[in-house]
């Protein structure tokens, strides 16, 4: 699955679609500034999330973090548990309130 860009995933979000979106920063990020995902730090909570949503792997999942990074390596943790539908925000927060000035 091909990473998704801000705009693609702003859309999902206004369209109600189904998909699991994942913040793997760290809380005080998360704090600041939110675009609704369920926070799982990758350092310390993301494998919990993943053996959580164990029985999800073919739903459509979006991680995304500061500036794409750190959901890079989210993501690959997903693929490597097994998980074949992850798509990482290019660019992060930081596109998108570059693009969604709030």
């Amino acid at each position: 699955m091909t990473d998704i860009t801000v705009q693609e995933l702003k859309q999902k979000i206004d369209q109600k679609e189904n998909f699991i979106l994942i913040d793997v920063r760290e809380t005080y990020e998360h704090a600041e500034f939110n675009i609704g995902g369920e926070l799982a730090s990758l350092q310390t909570t993301l494998p919990l999330k993943i053996k959580e949503l164990e029985n999800q792997k073919d739903q459509e999942i979006v991680v995304y973090c500061r500036s794409g990074n750190r959901s890079g390596m989210a993501k690959q943790m997903f693929l490597q548990a097994g998980f074949n539908n992850v798509r990482n925000l290019i660019g992060g927060m930081l596109q998108w309130q570059e693009v969604y000035k709030s």
